[in-house]
């Protein structure tokens, strides 16, 4: 019944959206550069990978190498603004009308990952991911790697409607004073590494 609902309400969404989509994606081509969506392999329920679809916020700028420049050189203003707003997750409602996504679960993470999460961590991957999550309410971009798994574990063990209106209300409250939008001194979220545990 929920995926039913997501996908109902996403496809609501998206044709009322759609003029302000469209405007976006123009903005950005003019200000960043194409593509205008960024696009990158995640992994869903039972580990299934997909592709998650976001607004690009930074630009496409090169080193004389031809190297990407780094991400702090290449967010650019209105690219913050499309984070701090956490417009540039709009693009998943896509996500959720395919089927890949929710509107509330454990953010959908890297495939690079998968080796190294515990058994327990593992767990996170028992529902389908979403747009926002426990964690994303709880310190989003500001907690530890560790904390966001064991409040994603804590989702997936207790999920039910009462407790995912709740993650929705504190989610727009967390997006109109942009909490934890990222960590401090980084533009982008630091990489996990793996923990002590990967070998249960």
């Amino acid at each position: 019944m929920k995926t039913k609902g997501d996908i109902f309400i996403a496809g609501i969404l998206l044709l009322l959206l759609s003029p302000i989509l469209i405007l976006i994606a123009i903005l950005i081509a003019c200000i960043n550069g194409r593509p205008v969506i960024f696009k990158q392999v995640r992994v869903g329920k039972d580990e299934k990978l997909f592709t998650i679809y976001k607004f690009c916020t930074m630009n496409h700028a090169k080193d004389a190498d031809g190297n990407l420049l780094p991400d702090e050189e290449r967010l650019t203003l209105f690219g913050k603004i499309l984070r701090k707003t956490s417009i540039d997750e709009l693009p998943q409602l896509w996500n959720i009308v395919k089927g890949d996504m929710a509107f509330v679960g454990p953010r959908p993470l890297r495939d690079a990952y998968l080796p190294l999460y515990s058994k327990e961590q593992r767990k996170r991957h028992n529902v389908k991911p979403g747009i926002t999550g426990w964690a994303q309410v709880n310190g989003r971009n500001k907690i530890s790697w560790e904390e966001k798994f064991r409040l994603d574990i804590h989702y997936t063990n207790y999920v039910n409607l009462g407790l995912d209106w709740k993650i929705i209300m504190l989610t727009i409250q967390k997006v109109l004073f942009a909490h934890g939008v990222s960590q401090d001194g980084q533009v982008t979220v630091e990489k996990f590494q793996g923990n002590k545990q990967t070998t249960g």
